[in-house]
């Protein structure tokens, strides 16, 4: 491939997952133009929270360390789109940068991982919950407030790895990132979405470009699902009311069945003592105030002081 054959360059990071991902969009595209899957390149672009391995990323700077390189790349003209988990992404995008397609969500539920139980109800007590989100810890104390949780990070593979050596008795992983690298059968059951409510863009990959690049916009309506799109908006409509970050734990989730969207939101305190949760729906084209009423009301109903 020279470059004089490329018709569009792709950022992304460089995990197995994020290639996976990488890839399905490139598969895509290539059939929308009618071009080869070589003419389109595949950037990798190492972001700061892949270089941060020693701390939870809550610490460091927040979600927005996946993505923070990758759009400067966007920003620099380097790559016309980038592929991002939509979880990862912050809660607002950079100036000059939109999210301008979704593929189809994948199963947005978590996926318990462990040797010695079933559920997370069947754990022993005081066993050991290898997770860095705050969301995941702060439902399972919830639900098990004698859990010991240690932060575990990398990839899904060094993840997976650390229950089977024993150095944590389990851990929680999104089962659409199982599922995409073929390691669904890694999951010992299923999280419940209602008992255990999603992150705000769980499985849903996202495709941001930058705003004044209309062909690319243009190229990526063909790809995008309408229905995760509209979903993902209500959810980062709730964020973005909240001003979420990593240090909070919150989630949120919302499915779209023909005109109506059905949406639920949850923020926590991280040992789970203190939640607060609510529901509601509408038309589909009111997602954004349906996500950013949602996020209003439990700042109300949460009180001063509750996120500090």
């Amino acid at each position: 491939m020279t470059q004089s054959t490329v018709s569009l360059r792709i950022g992304s990071r460089g995990s197995p997952l994020a290639m996976v991902q990488a890839r399905t969009v490139r598969a895509r595209l290539a059939a929308v133009l009618k071009i080869d899957e070589d003419d389109i390149e595949i950037v990798v672009i190492r972001t700061t929270g892949d270089m941060i391995q020693d701390r939870p990323l809550s610490e460091a700077g927040g979600k927005g360390l996946f993505t923070k390189e990758i759009e400067e790349a966007l920003l620099d003209g380097r790559i016309d789109l980038a592929v991002h988990s939509s979880k990862d992404m912050p809660t607002f995008s950079q100036p000059g940068l939109m999210l301008a397609a979704c593929l189809e969500r994948e199963d947005p539920r978590d996926a318990f991982i462990c040797r010695k139980a079933r559920t997370l109800a069947e754990l022993p007590h005081g066993a050991t919950l290898g997770t860095v989100s705050q969301r995941r810890q702060a439902i399972a104390m919830r639900a098990r407030p004698d859990l010991k949780v240690v932060p575990i990070r990398g990839n899904v593979d060094t993840r997976l790895r650390k229950v089977d050596s024993g150095e944590v008795d389990a851990t929680i992983l999104a089962l659409a990132g199982l599922k995409r690298l073929g390691l669904a059968d890694r999951a010992i059951s299923v999280m419940s979405a209602d008992d255990f409510l999603p992150a705000v863009g769980q499985g849903a990959i996202g495709l941001e470009t930058r705003v004044n690049d209309e062909r690319t916009r243009a190229l990526l309506s063909h790809i995008d699902h309408a229905d995760t799109s509209v979903a993902l908006a209500a959810e980062r409509a709730f964020l973005a009311e909240l001003d979420g970050s990593c240090k909070t734990p919150i989630a949120g989730h919302a499915t779209v069945g023909g005109d109506t969207l059905h949406f639920r939101g949850l923020i926590a305190r991280p040992d789970g003592a203190a939640a607060h949760d609510i529901a509601g729906s509408g038309h589909r084209d009111d997602a954004v105030k349906i996500g950013t009423e949602a996020g209003r009301e439990l700042k109300r109903l949460s009180g001063p002081g509750f996120f500090d």
